[in-house]
């Protein structure tokens, strides 16, 4: 078991690649903002990916464990402590019966870290996935983030191979500025937005707004030209359409202003998408910071996107492979 001694701004149970299948109910899949590190975790502990862990949003959190355990904190870098001594991040640790984890306010760059634990927390399953959802309250505990005194179960694990080696060097390293590759469309094309705006999409860099969270990324609003007057059938301002499903990832225009669309994002409505970020830049999304980081938007064809996001998934495919075995 694990207590929940401080939680932090925001800890949530997660697993990945989250609830899938739901769009068209109304759920989006929530799971790990920051799915790269969360996965390393997991391979570093020797858990499938799809094992349930912790995002823990800008540190300051800490955690009792009422039996041993070995864990793997990743992510946003922050000062860690197990029983008051320090330990680092990205590598295999044994936390004792009764060990006390506690980790510090995230460093300057980067926004949440990702606990693993071997075996995996065993919350209930909830169409298919253990993720919390908050928007729709399921998943995790009680669909919501924890709070002090929450006891998390954890999972067994069988695996006759010991944890995956990942090569902590190849891993990025987090800046305010970011980069996030993006496949234009649906709506790019000039029936909505002018050649100028197109210009301005992809050439920006876009500071990132306060009011970004697990639901969406907002962009620093700039104004565009638009290929139109209104909204056509839709009425009001250029961005709207007759509402329409919405893709992880997408990116629509409210109006003026670019919101990404993040893992608790609404599955669907009445704004413009433009683009859709790549699901190897996805992972991206979970490290900005609000109101001190920067995006550029980098258009690429969906072969393109197809390939990152191919040579990204190898990376776990020994882990995933040994822990079904």
């Amino acid at each position: 078991m694990i207590e929940v001694v401080t939680p932090g701004l925001q800890t949530t149970v997660q697993d990945y690649p989250g609830r899938i299948g739901y769009l068209d109910r109304g759920f989006y899949p929530a799971g790990p903002m920051d799915n790269l590190a969360f996965r390393v975790a997991n391979a570093l502990v020797g858990n499938a990916s799809s094992a349930a862990g912790l995002e823990i949003t800008l540190g300051r959190a800490g955690f009792r464990f009422t039996r041993a355990a070995t864990i793997a904190v990743t992510g946003a870098t922050a000062d860690i402590t197990l029983d008051d001594e320090p330990v680092p991040q990205n590598t295999l640790l044994e936390v004792p019966e009764g060990g006390l984890l506690r980790i510090g306010p995230a460093n300057d760059t980067g926004f949440r870290l990702y606990l693993a634990v071997r075996g995996g927390i065993d919350t209930p399953v909830v169409l298919g996935s253990r993720a919390t959802y908050t928007m729709g309250q399921i998943g995790g505990v009680d669909g919501r983030a924890l709070r002090k005194g929450d006891v998390l179960p954890l999972g067994q694990l069988i695996d006759p191979d010991g944890p995956t080696v990942v090569d902590i060097e190849a891993l990025p390293s987090y800046d305010h500025d970011w980069v996030l590759d993006v496949v234009p469309g649906p709506h790019s094309s000039p029936d909505y937005l002018a050649e100028a705006d197109l210009a301005v999409l992809f050439g920006r860099s876009w500071p990132v707004d306060r009011n970004s969270n697990r639901t969406g990324i907002r962009l620093e609003p700039q104004r565009l030209e638009w290929a139109r007057r209104d909204g056509g059938i839709a009425g009001g301002h250029p961005s709207n359409i007759l509402d329409m499903g919405y893709p992880l990832g997408g990116i629509n225009l409210n109006g003026d202003t670019p919101v990404i669309l993040a893992p608790d994002g609404p599955t669907s409505g009445g704004f413009v998408v433009v683009a859709v970020v790549c699901q190897a830049s996805m992972w991206k999304l979970g490290q900005l910071r609000p109101g001190a980081d920067r995006v550029t938007l980098r258009p690429i064809s969906i072969d393109e996107a197809l390939e990152l996001s191919a040579r990204q998934n190898d990376l776990f495919q020994i882990s995933d492979e040994r822990s079904k075995a």
